[in-house]
């Protein structure tokens, strides 16, 4: 099954895109936990869910991790070493798995162990993540419906840390020359409907952060590791904004937001959300950010403080903070859907839910009204 296939009748990738064919798995009946009520529309009340269930809501067997969810909050997608997620027990080691939270099912995505924590495109048809490949890593990028599969062949060159747009069709990502390790890396931006892809950045580094792309992706944000810097690349206009924490801040990238009003990155023990319109950043004083609602309003954050929750979600034009999670939890980006509704985030607690018994990483959804 060739790309052109199962993209809409797309136009046929670049030759340095190799396309194939994987058995896709059926989807499963699952469980959630009962502590979170679903509404007869599907959608979620308050409350937390734990989702990283057995077809029959028994609790997983092993660790959930890395997780993210669409911004409308209806598929999220996550890698685990559990084997009793779908019928047919995957090999040992982390496998990539996607939860729809309406038919709340769970299907595979996929054989390989993901290096790094796949990632979902906005509307949840695409998910994407890293691979060994010989000696290096190439990004596979899977259709959710059907389990075809594309990779992208980087020959000579490592791709990893992939962020997709809202459709699947945009998909920037950090690459390396293997032949001339010394070159640094550059971040990299694909069309998968042309197959062309453009240049971001080159960079003199020796390990870029992964970039973050806007919903529609005319914007790409990525950080110059080397130098502690944080740049704003767009498309239409072809121009770069930067260093946006300005000249003698050292910052690391947190995310874009997906309507690419908003980078959040951090400097020292703060948090700042740059405003990318205005060229003006809010600052958080003393917490750790991780993650921004697509709109850029909700920002989720971990409190430095140990003795408070460990995950808070802000409402940034209120100031209004709720807890996400009073246990020990860790979240990644991606992890807030759209206005805060609801966040995803994996903890080893056994009090989040009822039963919790695995001694085991689960992964979790608070639900807001």
């Amino acid at each position: 099954m060739n790309r052109s296939t199962t993209r809409r009748l797309r136009p046929a990738l670049s030759a340095a895109v190799v396309v194939c064919a994987v058995t896709a798995v059926l989807p499963t009946a699952a469980s959630a936990e009962p502590t979170a009520a679903a509404d007869v529309a599907g959608a979620r009340q308050s409350g937390v869910e734990r989702i990283s269930v057995a077809p029959d809501g028994a609790q997983a067997d092993d660790n959930s991790t890395g997780a993210s969810i669409t911004p409308d909050g209806l598929h999220i997608t996550f890698a685990s070493s559990a084997k009793n997620l779908t019928p047919d027990a995957p090999a040992a080691g982390d496998k990539v798995f996607v939860r729809d939270q309406q038919a709340s099912q769970t299907k595979r995505m996929g054989h390989l162990t993901p290096l790094q924590p796949p990632v979902i495109s906005g509307d949840g048809k695409y998910v994407a993540y890293p691979v060994q490949w010989f000696n290096d890593s190439r990004i596979r990028q899977y259709q959710v419906s059907t389990g075809y599969t594309a990779s992208l062949n980087c020959s000579a060159y490592s791709c990893n840390q992939p962020s997709l747009n809202a459709d699947g069709r945009y998909t920037a990502y950090a690459i390396r020359n293997l032949r001339q390790p010394t070159s640094g890396h550059r971040v990299e931006f694909q069309d998968w409907n042309t197959g062309a892809t453009q240049t971001v950045a080159t960079l003199d580094n020796a390990q870029p952060s992964r970039p973050s792309i806007s919903g529609d992706g005319s914007r790409v944000a990525y950080q110059d590791s080397k130098a502690g810097d944080v740049f704003v690349w767009d498309r239409n206009g072809g121009t770069t904004s930067g260093p946006i924490e300005g000249p003698a801040t050292a910052a690391t990238l947190v995310q874009l937001s997906d309507d690419g009003s908003k980078a959040v990155y951090l400097s020292g023990s703060d948090t700042y959300v740059y405003d990318v319109s205005s060229g003006t950043a809010q600052l958080l004083s003393n917490v750790r950010g991780v993650a921004i609602d697509p709109t850029g309003r909700h920002l989720l954050y971990a409190p430095l403080d140990t003795t408070g929750p460990s995950l808070t979600l802000r409402d940034l034009q209120t100031g209004t903070d709720t807890t996400v999670s009073a246990q020990p939890a860790s979240a990644g980006t991606d992890a807030v859907s759209t206005d805060g509704r609801s966040v995803v985030f994996h903890s080893t607690a056994d009090d989040i839910v009822p039963g919790d018994t695995n001694g085991k990483s689960d992964i979790f959804v608070r639900h807001f009204d």
